[in-house]
Protein backbone atom coordinates (compact mmCIF):
# COMPACT_ATOMS: atom_id res chain seq x y z
CA UNK A 1 0.00 0.00 0.00
CA UNK A 2 2.85 2.23 1.09
CA UNK A 3 4.31 2.05 -2.54
CA UNK A 4 1.47 2.20 -4.56
CA UNK A 5 1.30 5.86 -2.74
CA UNK A 6 4.94 6.53 -3.29
CA UNK A 7 4.24 5.75 -6.78
CA UNK A 8 1.47 7.57 -7.39
CA UNK A 9 2.97 11.19 -7.35
CA UNK A 10 5.36 10.08 -10.28
CA UNK A 11 3.14 8.15 -12.30
CA UNK A 12 0.92 11.31 -12.53
CA UNK A 13 4.23 13.71 -13.12
CA UNK A 14 5.22 10.90 -16.09
CA UNK A 15 1.95 11.55 -17.45
CA UNK A 16 2.05 15.13 -17.35
CA UNK A 17 5.78 15.48 -19.29
CA UNK A 18 3.69 14.45 -22.61
CA UNK A 19 0.97 17.39 -21.76
CA UNK A 20 3.25 19.60 -21.56
CA UNK A 21 5.53 18.60 -24.81
CA UNK A 22 2.11 18.72 -26.54
CA UNK A 23 1.48 22.30 -26.25
CA UNK A 24 4.54 23.57 -28.68
CA UNK A 25 5.04 26.66 -30.08
CA UNK A 26 4.75 27.23 -33.80
CA UNK A 27 6.78 29.94 -35.18
CA UNK A 28 4.95 30.22 -38.24
CA UNK A 29 1.30 30.30 -36.42
CA UNK A 30 3.03 33.08 -34.41
CA UNK A 31 4.10 35.68 -37.10
CA UNK A 32 0.84 35.26 -38.68
CA UNK A 33 -0.52 36.57 -35.42
CA UNK A 34 2.07 39.43 -35.32
CA UNK A 35 -0.51 41.63 -36.88
CA UNK A 36 0.03 43.77 -40.52
CA UNK A 37 3.27 45.11 -38.95
CA UNK A 38 5.02 42.21 -40.04
CA UNK A 39 3.82 42.66 -43.54
CA UNK A 40 6.39 45.52 -44.06
CA UNK A 41 8.94 44.17 -41.98
CA UNK A 42 9.02 40.80 -44.22
CA UNK A 43 9.19 43.27 -47.46
CA UNK A 44 12.46 44.91 -45.65
CA UNK A 45 13.72 41.59 -45.11
CA UNK A 46 13.53 40.42 -48.59
CA UNK A 47 14.76 44.37 -49.99
CA UNK A 48 17.29 43.95 -47.51
CA UNK A 49 18.62 39.93 -48.90
CA UNK A 50 18.11 41.11 -52.94
CA UNK A 51 20.31 44.08 -52.30
CA UNK A 52 23.10 42.11 -50.35
CA UNK A 53 22.54 39.20 -52.85
CA UNK A 54 23.34 41.58 -56.34
CA UNK A 55 25.94 43.63 -54.40
CA UNK A 56 28.10 40.88 -53.28
CA UNK A 57 27.90 39.10 -56.85
CA UNK A 58 28.76 42.37 -58.66
CA UNK A 59 31.13 43.42 -56.39
CA UNK A 60 33.07 39.82 -56.26
CA UNK A 61 33.01 40.00 -60.17
CA UNK A 62 34.24 43.59 -59.97
CA UNK A 63 37.64 42.88 -57.70
CA UNK A 64 38.34 39.65 -59.20
CA UNK A 65 41.65 40.63 -59.70
CA UNK A 66 44.18 39.50 -62.87
CA UNK A 67 47.58 39.08 -61.51
CA UNK A 68 48.98 39.97 -65.16
CA UNK A 69 47.05 42.93 -66.01
CA UNK A 70 49.35 45.32 -64.75
CA UNK A 71 52.39 43.53 -66.49
CA UNK A 72 50.74 43.32 -69.52
CA UNK A 73 50.10 47.05 -69.26
CA UNK A 74 53.66 47.54 -68.41
CA UNK A 75 54.85 45.98 -71.42
CA UNK A 76 52.76 47.91 -73.64
CA UNK A 77 53.74 51.07 -71.77
CA UNK A 78 57.45 50.20 -71.99
CA UNK A 79 57.33 49.61 -75.72
CA UNK A 80 55.62 52.42 -76.68
CA UNK A 81 52.14 50.57 -77.72
CA UNK A 82 49.52 52.75 -76.16
CA UNK A 83 47.26 52.68 -77.96
CA UNK A 84 47.27 48.47 -77.53
CA UNK A 85 47.40 49.09 -73.52
CA UNK A 86 43.96 51.28 -74.76
CA UNK A 87 42.95 48.40 -76.68
CA UNK A 88 43.76 46.21 -73.79
CA UNK A 89 42.07 48.34 -70.83
CA UNK A 90 39.03 48.21 -72.92
CA UNK A 91 38.77 44.99 -73.33
CA UNK A 92 38.20 44.19 -69.19
CA UNK A 93 35.16 45.35 -67.66
CA UNK A 94 37.25 46.01 -64.31
CA UNK A 95 37.09 49.42 -62.48
CA UNK A 96 40.84 49.41 -62.24
CA UNK A 97 40.95 49.06 -66.24
CA UNK A 98 38.93 51.65 -66.69
CA UNK A 99 40.70 53.82 -64.20
CA UNK A 100 44.09 52.96 -66.11
CA UNK A 101 42.47 53.30 -69.23
CA UNK A 102 41.50 57.50 -68.45
CA UNK A 103 45.53 57.70 -67.43
CA UNK A 104 46.74 55.64 -70.84
CA UNK A 105 44.25 58.22 -72.94
CA UNK A 106 46.22 61.44 -70.94
CA UNK A 107 49.52 60.15 -71.51
CA UNK A 108 51.67 63.16 -72.87
CA UNK A 109 49.94 65.89 -69.92
CA UNK A 110 51.58 66.56 -66.94
CA UNK A 111 51.57 64.15 -64.19
CA UNK A 112 49.22 66.01 -62.14
CA UNK A 113 46.45 65.53 -64.93
CA UNK A 114 46.55 62.04 -65.14
CA UNK A 115 46.53 61.78 -61.60
CA UNK A 116 43.42 64.13 -61.50
CA UNK A 117 41.73 61.99 -64.45
CA UNK A 118 42.41 58.99 -62.44
CA UNK A 119 40.88 60.07 -59.28
CA UNK A 120 37.68 61.49 -60.56
CA UNK A 121 37.14 57.85 -62.54
CA UNK A 122 38.29 56.50 -59.45
CA UNK A 123 34.94 58.28 -57.54
CA UNK A 124 32.53 57.21 -60.34
CA UNK A 125 33.86 53.40 -59.82
CA UNK A 126 33.44 53.74 -56.21
CA UNK A 127 30.07 55.39 -56.52
CA UNK A 128 29.01 52.12 -58.96
CA UNK A 129 30.26 49.66 -56.29
CA UNK A 130 28.04 51.63 -53.35
CA UNK A 131 24.95 51.19 -55.32
CA UNK A 132 22.04 51.12 -52.97
CA UNK A 133 24.03 50.31 -49.58
CA UNK A 134 22.49 52.85 -48.05
CA UNK A 135 19.22 51.24 -48.78
CA UNK A 136 20.90 48.51 -46.38
CA UNK A 137 22.10 50.68 -43.25
CA UNK A 138 18.29 52.50 -43.68
CA UNK A 139 16.65 48.99 -43.26
CA UNK A 140 19.13 48.24 -39.92
CA UNK A 141 17.73 51.63 -38.50
CA UNK A 142 14.26 51.42 -39.53
CA UNK A 143 12.98 47.74 -38.91
CA UNK A 144 13.53 47.51 -34.95
CA UNK A 145 11.44 50.63 -35.03
CA UNK A 146 8.59 48.99 -37.02
CA UNK A 147 8.73 45.87 -34.93
CA UNK A 148 8.78 47.91 -31.63
CA UNK A 149 5.81 50.41 -33.35
CA UNK A 150 4.36 46.82 -33.54
CA UNK A 151 4.48 45.96 -30.04
CA UNK A 152 3.04 48.95 -28.85
CA UNK A 153 0.48 49.25 -30.96
CA UNK A 154 -0.38 45.40 -29.47
CA UNK A 155 0.01 46.27 -26.13
CA UNK A 156 -2.16 49.02 -25.99
CA UNK A 157 -5.30 47.18 -28.00
CA UNK A 158 -4.25 44.61 -25.26
CA UNK A 159 -4.91 46.98 -22.37
CA UNK A 160 -8.23 48.17 -23.89
CA UNK A 161 -9.40 44.53 -23.85
CA UNK A 162 -8.59 44.41 -20.49
CA UNK A 163 -10.61 47.52 -19.52
CA UNK A 164 -13.28 46.18 -21.37
CA UNK A 165 -12.91 42.63 -20.07
CA UNK A 166 -13.33 43.61 -16.31
CA UNK A 167 -14.06 41.26 -13.93
CA UNK A 168 -13.83 38.06 -16.76
CA UNK A 169 -10.31 38.08 -17.55
CA UNK A 170 -8.05 35.13 -17.10
CA UNK A 171 -4.42 35.39 -16.83
CA UNK A 172 -3.76 32.99 -19.63
CA UNK A 173 -5.33 35.26 -22.04
CA UNK A 174 -3.23 37.83 -20.84
CA UNK A 175 -0.13 36.05 -21.16
CA UNK A 176 -1.11 34.83 -24.59
CA UNK A 177 -2.04 37.96 -25.91
CA UNK A 178 1.89 39.68 -24.60
CA UNK A 179 4.06 37.23 -26.27
CA UNK A 180 1.70 37.40 -29.56
CA UNK A 181 2.57 41.12 -29.17
CA UNK A 182 6.18 40.45 -29.17
CA UNK A 183 6.62 39.19 -32.05
CA UNK A 184 6.74 42.20 -33.94
CA UNK A 185 9.89 43.63 -32.30
CA UNK A 186 11.57 40.38 -31.92
CA UNK A 187 11.26 40.10 -36.37
CA UNK A 188 12.13 43.70 -36.41
CA UNK A 189 15.57 43.38 -34.35
CA UNK A 190 16.35 40.12 -36.46
CA UNK A 191 15.60 41.96 -39.32
CA UNK A 192 17.74 44.98 -38.49
CA UNK A 193 20.69 43.17 -37.16
CA UNK A 194 20.75 41.10 -40.50
CA UNK A 195 21.12 44.28 -42.28
CA UNK A 196 23.80 45.97 -40.77
CA UNK A 197 25.45 43.04 -41.25
CA UNK A 198 24.86 42.76 -44.91
CA UNK A 199 25.67 46.82 -44.62
CA UNK A 200 29.09 45.81 -43.08
CA UNK A 201 29.95 42.84 -45.29
CA UNK A 202 29.44 44.74 -48.56
CA UNK A 203 31.96 48.09 -47.42
CA UNK A 204 34.24 45.37 -46.17
CA UNK A 205 34.43 44.33 -50.30
CA UNK A 206 34.65 48.06 -51.55
CA UNK A 207 37.46 49.00 -49.17
CA UNK A 208 39.74 46.09 -50.59
CA UNK A 209 38.18 46.83 -54.11
CA UNK A 210 39.38 50.60 -53.26
CA UNK A 211 42.97 49.13 -51.93
CA UNK A 212 43.38 47.44 -55.28
CA UNK A 213 42.13 50.53 -57.56
CA UNK A 214 44.88 52.61 -55.83
CA UNK A 215 47.46 49.85 -55.77
CA UNK A 216 47.49 49.71 -59.12
CA UNK A 217 46.85 53.31 -59.77
CA UNK A 218 50.42 53.73 -58.05
CA UNK A 219 52.00 51.36 -60.35
CA UNK A 220 50.56 52.89 -63.07
CA UNK A 221 52.00 56.27 -62.10
CA UNK A 222 55.26 55.20 -61.09
CA UNK A 223 55.54 53.44 -64.56
CA UNK A 224 55.02 56.87 -66.29
CA UNK A 225 57.49 58.92 -63.68
CA UNK A 226 60.57 56.35 -64.47
CA UNK A 227 61.61 58.35 -67.28
CA UNK A 228 62.27 61.49 -65.25
CA UNK A 229 63.96 59.87 -62.90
Amino acid sequence: MLFTLLQTPAVAAATAIPETNAAQLNIFDLVLKGGVIMIPIALLSVLAIYIFVERLLFIKKQISSDATFMNTIEGFIRNGNVESAQTFCKSSQKPVARMIEKGISRIGMPIKEIEDSIEIAGKFEVYKLEKNINVLRLISGIAPMLGFLGTLLGVIQLFYDISQAGGDLKMDVVSNGMYVKLVTSVAGLIVGISAFVFYNWINTLINKAVQEMEWNTMIFMDLLKEPTR
